[in-house]
């Protein structure tokens, strides 16, 4: 419209200052000129082009408010068209059963997954592994499934973890494929949700811009014990794992960018009794490197056009935990992506009090506080523990070596069959009982209250 205005704008001026005899010739092209304008313009903003057939970028400026009305129901000719995720899903020696059973509970169609076994694990673990993924029908048939056969060395707590990620990511981004967000889980993560029923119907009617990551400023006690000291990680140049070590020279907080750390605050033990004997308590940070990446901070992060990525990457190759910090870190520094933050991990996570280094194994006994939570995903459980095939039964409606069923499977149930086994139309969703609860977990994370106030303060 700007550049009809500005076009009949020009025209007018134009008419004021030439000959009467040019004047009687435009207004002879006028009509055609403006018939064809309305033409192209009828093209360009017809039908094909309604608000939700393509993701919606959410600006820095726009009120949250607005996100709640995209997940309530609307009527199928206004749906829009469902997103796709792209999974790393990781895991270390003897972990190749485990991960089989979450790319399972995960699959979809639509989705693209990257599946790693590190160095770790034996040639014979890893092979099976890659085999089972060769040789599956399933996995043939769609091919968004990629193992990474050269496996890497990943220090737990070290830097090698982030370039395993960034790994995965460039993988996923290189294979051209068309996804949305891209999802970091490991063996002992898995899904209280179906994809397609549930997750894939929620993230449809949300900004394709958004990104998933609990993040805060305030690194408390991290600044002496994780910012000023200086580690090595040995996986970066040796061939064997081993634990990082420290060096004894110390570093200053970064003045060039702000750190930030995914955090979920905690009472300690100490900390609980100080408050009742009124003393006051103070926040114990724990923090998560799990997060729900929009596409376009992928891009940003593997491309570093303005070098910030790179920068802080370097920083962090030097940083305890940097996996915990990483990513924070750039997201809230950039400003084209600091205003598209969630402070959510989209996991339920369970720790012990006073904390220990690793959350709390769930178990039968953590099942409704799963539920309740409203989360997409749980963590840490353990191999094959016997809550998996509760939530593959109530939750997942899943079957024993099957994938999660969802609208594109169309064959039976009966006598114990795959209904996946004859597949449909991979677009078709039909929201299940999780959409409820993870509506709620969105529509609370989007609201007024939490959204805006909680972005990378």
């Amino acid at each position: 419209m700007k550049k009809l205005r500005s076009y009949y704008s020009n025209v007018r001026h134009h008419q004021k200052h030439h000959h009467p005899e040019r004047t009687r010739w435009w207004w002879i092209l006028l009509p055609t000129l403006f018939a064809s304008l309305f033409f192209l313009l009828f093209l360009t903003t017809g039908p094909r082009f309604l608000p939700f057939t393509r993701p919606v970028l959410l600006t820095g400026s726009e009120p949250p408010s607005f996100v709640e009305s995209k997940i309530k129901p609307k009527p199928i000719s206004s749906l829009p068209s469902p997103p796709r995720f792209a999974y790393l899903i990781s895991g270390s020696a003897g972990d190749g059963k485990s991960l089989r059973r979450t790319l399972l509970a995960l699959y979809h169609p639509s989705n693209r997954y990257v599946v790693h076994l590190d160095r770790a694990s034996s040639e014979e673990e890893r092979e099976d592994l890659h085999g089972y993924i060769r040789n599956s029908s399933l996995f043939r048939r769609f091919r968004n499934v990629h193992m990474i056969e050269k496996a890497n060395l990943v220090t737990y707590r070290g830097p090698t973890m982030v370039a395993n990620t960034l790994h995965a990511a460039a993988i996923l981004l290189r294979e051209g494929a068309e996804w949305d967000w891209f999802i970091n889980l490991s063996s002992s993560d898995y899904p209280l949700m179906a994809q397609d029923a549930d997750l894939l119907h929620i993230f449809s009617h949300l900004p394709r811009d958004l990104n998933f990551i609990d993040h805060t400023s305030n690194i408390g006690w991290k600044a002496s014990q994780r910012a000023k000291p200086v580690i090595i990680d040995p996986g970066l140049y040796l061939n064997k794992k081993s634990d990082v070590f420290w060096v004894t020279q110390r570093r200053s907080i970064p003045t060039a960018f702000k750190l930030f750390t995914g955090a979920a605050p905690l009472l300690n033990h100490l900390s609980t009794l100080l408050l009742v004997f009124g003393v006051g308590f103070a926040k114990i940070l724990i923090s998560s490197a799990w997060m729900a990446l929009s596409r376009p901070f992928i891009d940003y992060c593997i491309w570093g056009w303005d070098n910030l990525p790179r920068t802080v990457l370097m920083y962090y190759s030097n940083f305890l935990s940097s996996p915990e910090g990483y990513f924070h870190t750039v997201l809230c520094n950039a400003e084209e992506f600091k205003n598209t933050t969630v402070n959510s991990d989209l996991h339920f996570i369970a720790w012990d009090n006073p904390p220990k280094q690793h959350p709390h194994h769930l178990t039968l006994a953590d099942m409704d506080r799963m539920v309740n939570s409203n989360a997409p995903f749980a963590r840490k459980f353990r191999r094959e523990d016997p809550v998996l095939d509760t939530i593959d039964e109530e939750l997942l409606n899943r079957g024993p070596g099957m994938p999660t069923p969802g609208g594109w499977c169309i064959g039976s149930h009966e006598n114990g069959t795959d209904p996946c086994a004859v597949i449909g139309d991979t677009d078709v969703i039909r929201p299940g009982l999780g959409a409820r609860r993870l509506e709620t977990l969105v529509t609370s994370l989007l609201s007024p209250e939490n959204f805006r106030p909680k972005q990378c303060k």
